[in-house]
């Protein structure tokens, strides 16, 4: 496609506004599944289209568009313009050229083996493999499926301040798991949830071993079968990086989307308890903790150059020492609310505008070794794998639940428990962070179904983080 001369078509309107951009986006998608030992439907998704964004006497206007005619994009154009002069009284922040700078570069996921170089009849004969290691023949398995996810986003934005910005991303997710059943009790395991998946290409199987995996989790699966309920009472807890992510995501990364801390979410998915004042000087959690926004780790999910909006990515602490240090929150909202911010205006296909988003938000290693933190705990527990969560509006009370466990007793690891379960309160949770794990204990991980805004955007974000261990935990089992 000839961006260049798709906006060239529209540079004659340029006099008539302030501003304005041009957004490609072309996406595909490729799904292929095993379960049961049958190959289910496999499907093939792209498409592509336009977004053209106007500013227009203090106002704002999108227009999109899948007919990237001339006709079409001038139609695009029109109704971005009549937006935006149509909401110059209206907004809550005036529209102006000074939101956006001129940037120019491009990025690439590095990609070793490419997707499409791979035969569909291979992605299929894995799966059944696995589908074969993961029943083994044993009548107690109900359910089982493997299955790969594909996509690839191309994105190039151009802008009547000059900006020239070429960005195109290879992401592959894995998935797999085991339901066991026998006598009344029914228990799952996967393979780290959804939260394995990163860019690059079909290498990327191998980095994270899942051909090697089915053999564990069906194990494992067997292991929870006849394992005793969770126990109830405040301990320790170690966390897994596949549980890490999961409490990372809800009670750091939604409470600090600087939209949210505005109210903008409020009517949809809540607000926060995280409040202007408290950037600079608000003790989130121990001095142990520090949070990144690092988009530039090569490799991790959301890793890109430059946000949706045109912003110069770059590595920034949103947590240090354990105080709050920004938001996360694109120009916009940097300059509404005052407060400091990163490159996180994001948006999930040519159809939708950018907003505030997560990207990948990490924990920093610490230096602490996984057999060290296990001889530190007199009583505790350690979950993997995150199965069922639970947050308020404001993201400040939580209850999350994982599928696999084992207690520790006296520095040791001990028996396998099922259905465990913990609570807490994010304003203190982090703050009982008590060791944070080396590099050699963590994952880089993430989530493909971040979801914000409306209409909603399901979008790729990141997480990589150590084990860590936290002191005085309310833990619990569940019922059966």
């Amino acid at each position: 496609m000839d961006t260049k001369a798709l906006f060239a078509s529209l540079e004659s309107m340029a006099r008539t506004v302030d501003y304005f951009e041009l957004r490609f986006v072309n996406r595909f998608q490729e799904n292929v599944a095993v379960r049961q030992g049958v190959l289910e439907p496999p499907s093939r998704i792209e498409d592509q289209g336009c977004m053209v964004t106007v500013y227009a006497q203090g106002g704002s206007g999108y227009g999109a568009t899948a007919d990237l005619s001339h006709k079409g994009l001038m139609k695009a154009f029109e109704a971005a313009r009549e937006r935006a002069l149509y909401t110059q009284n209206w907004t809550v922040w005036p529209f102006t050229a000074d939101l956006v700078s001129r940037e120019q570069g491009h990025f690439h996921s590095t990609v070793r083996r490419a997707w499409r170089t791979v035969p569909l009849a291979d992605k299929v004969a894995l799966l059944e493999g696995l589908n074969r290691k993961l029943h083994q023949g044993d009548p107690r398995f109900v359910d089982y499926v493997a299955g790969l996810q594909y996509r690839r986003l191309e994105m190039r934005l151009l802008s009547s301040l000059g900006s020239d910005i070429e960005q195109s991303f290879d992401m592959v997710t894995p998935h797999m798991v085991a339901t066991v059943h026998n006598q009344g009790v029914t228990e799952m395991r996967s393979f780290g949830g959804y939260g394995v998946c990163r860019q690059g290409g079909f290498e990327i199987l191998d980095e994270v071993s899942f051909a090697n995996s089915a053999e564990r989790i069906h194990e494992e699966a067997l292991e929870l079968l006849h394992a005793p309920n969770c126990p109830t009472g405040v301990m320790d807890l170690l966390l897994a990086p596949d549980q890490m992510i999961l409490q990372i995501h809800e009670s750091i990364g939604h409470p600090l989307e600087i939209d949210r801390i505005l109210g903008d979410e409020r009517n949809y998915a809540g607000t926060s308890f995280v409040t202007p004042e408290m950037f600079g000087r608000y003790q989130y959690g121990s001095d142990l903790l520090n949070v990144t926004f690092d988009p530039e780790l090569e490799g991790e999910f959301a890793s890109y150059a430059f946000d949706d909006a045109g912003t110069r990515a770059k590595k920034t602490y949103l947590i240090k020492d354990g105080v709050l240090v920004a938001g996360l929150g694109g120009q916009l909202s940097q300059r509404r609310s005052g407060l400091p911010g990163v490159a996180s205006a994001r948006s999930v296909s040519w159809n939708r505008p950018p907003i505030d988003r997560m990207a990948n938000i990490n924990i920093e290693p610490g230096d602490a070794s996984f057999g060290d933190m296990v001889a530190g705990v007199e009583r505790g527990i350690y979950m993997q794998t995150n199965c069922s969560w639970s947050i308020d509006d404001s993201r400040n009370k939580f209850q999350f639940g994982c599928e696999y466990a084992r207690l520790i007793e006296n520095g040791r690891l001990g028996p396998v428990v099922r259905k465990p379960n913990y609570r807490g309160i994010s304003a203190s949770f982090w703050r009982n962070l008590i060791r944070v794990g080396d590099s050699t204990t963590g994952d880089v991980l993430g989530t493909p179904y971040c979801g914000k805004g409306e209409p909603n955007q399901a979008i790729a974000v990141g997480h990589a983080s150590p084990t860590c261990l936290f002191s005085q935990v309310a833990v619990f089992g569940g019922e059966g």
